[in-house]
């Protein structure tokens, strides 16, 4: 006996619907088409698999037993299609948080392929620094944290728990007005005549307290920032210079500004916080972070 798994389909639907009207109906094909199809399946299995009775059309014990079977390969068949949209990658959702330089230019515009490579892995991204990232991930409410300082600072014990992996050491810039420092090479910070713009925390601050102080730069700022674009706008108007991140000045420049490079700036070193735990290689935040690493690898944080 050789029986058409094609054919079975028709069959189970003829015993969920209980007739073969409403199996075709079902099935999107005539009433005919669906009686034909079980007389050849009939005649393959070498016995009657339905009865038609007042009351509709209903099974034969042989037609059980082929009803059984077609339920088995049907299961099978979802079965193997969860399997295969599973294949696709890890699932879950990870909540990632960091500093807005970065998600800017490494995460945010890598999530639509980040998407298409791994369709049930889902990202939530928070912004904010890094005294607000370290509560959150303290409290779980992230998974990963994107934190930055400057490379000169010394490193703080990390919560119990806690590991950190460096991501990126980047440039940090000198940003003055347009025109106002033209001998590039032999800027001398002590003898900039303008104020400098004060960083309001995070690694900036730090940065500019050790020029300020490498420099003998005594002046206290009058203007504070957060915002790079904030900083920029001061700088363009005249009011100060500042140290910004190369990472945070990528695509926003005015016109009216320079972006100078300078010896001894030192950098801005990103880094990629998270608690430890047992984990497996391809779960869904490991797995972000291959992309992220993935990312920043080609990455070229020197190109304008």
């Amino acid at each position: 006996m050789d029986l058409d798994p094609r054919k079975l389909r028709i069959l189970l639907a003829v015993a969920r619907a209980g007739s073969v009207l409403a199996a075709s109906q079902e099935l999107f094909i005539t009433p005919s088409a669906v009686s034909q199809q079980l007389t050849r399946l009939e005649r393959e299995a070498g016995r009657a698999l339905v009865r038609r009775t007042p009351r509709g059309t209903m099974l034969t014990p042989a037609g059980l037993i082929v009803v059984e079977a077609a339920e088995e390969i049907e299961r099978a068949i979802g079965s193997a299609g969860d399997r295969l949209r599973t294949s696709d990658g890890p699932s879950g959702t990870v909540r990632i948080g960091g500093v807005a330089s970065f998600l800017r230019s490494l995460v945010i515009p890598r999530l639509t392929d980040w998407r298409q490579r791994y369709p049930q892995l889902e990202v939530e991204i928070t912004e904010g620094d890094l005294d607000v990232m370290t509560k959150a991930l303290r409290r779980r409410e992230l998974d990963l944290a994107v934190l930055e300082y400057d490379s000169d600072v010394e490193s703080v014990p990390l919560p119990v728990g806690m590991i950190e992996q460096p991501l990126l050491d980047e440039p940090w810039k000198l940003v003055v007005p347009a025109g106002r420092l033209v001998e590039r090479d032999l800027v001398d910070l002590s003898r900039v005549s303008l104020p400098w713009l004060g960083a309001a925390g995070g690694a900036g601050a730090s940065a500019v307290q050790r020029l300020r102080k490498t420099a003998a730069l005594d002046a206290t700022p009058v203007h504070h920032f957060y915002e790079t674009l904030t900083g920029l706008s001061l700088v363009a108007a005249g009011q100060g210079i500042a140290v910004m991140p190369a990472l945070a000045l990528r695509g926003i420049v005015p016109d009216n500004v320079d972006v100078l490079d300078l010896p001894g700036l030192g950098t801005r070193r990103i880094v990629l916080r998270r608690f430890a735990k047992m984990r497996s290689a391809d779960g869904p935040v490991d797995t972000l972070i291959g992309l992220i690493r993935e990312s920043v690898n080609e990455f070229d944080v020197h190109a304008g």
